[in-house]
């Protein structure tokens, strides 16, 4: 099974829980990573037989901009739905989202969600 993956898409986003998350915002970064038969249905080198990184990258552009929720938990399974939908060509997509500026008394990168899901023929 072929994968098409898009890698640390960087998105300022208004989600969080707290007034100064929903307020200022916050750098998110997502990676996709999607199970699609390259190898069986991509046979004349036409973008019509695979899915447009360009346009799953549109889409989630879209979405990560104009939606906000107080759980990134949330935001990654909407997400996920939306790229199931949008695409039913995809056998699976696999979504983590990072989230840099997390009020916790700490040291540490970011917090990562990863979530996965299947389309079924």
């Amino acid at each position: 099974m072929g994968r098409i993956r898009i890698n640390n898409m960087k998105f300022h986003t208004y989600n969080g829980v707290f007034a100064e998350e929903k307020k200022l915002g916050q750098k998110l970064e997502i990676d996709v990573d999607m199970q699609y038969p390259i190898e069986e249905r991509v046979q004349h080198d036409d973008l019509k037989e695979t899915v447009s990184y360009a346009d799953v990258y549109d889409t989630i552009k879209e979405f990560v901009t104009t939606h906000s929720f107080d759980l990134i938990e949330s935001l990654a399974n909407q997400l996920l739905k939306k790229i199931l939908a949008d695409y039913p060509s995809l056998q699976q997509v696999t979504l983590r989202i990072r989230k840099y500026s997390v009020p916790i008394d700490g040291i540490f990168d970011n917090v990562e969600i990863e979530v996965a899901g299947v389309n079924n023929d």
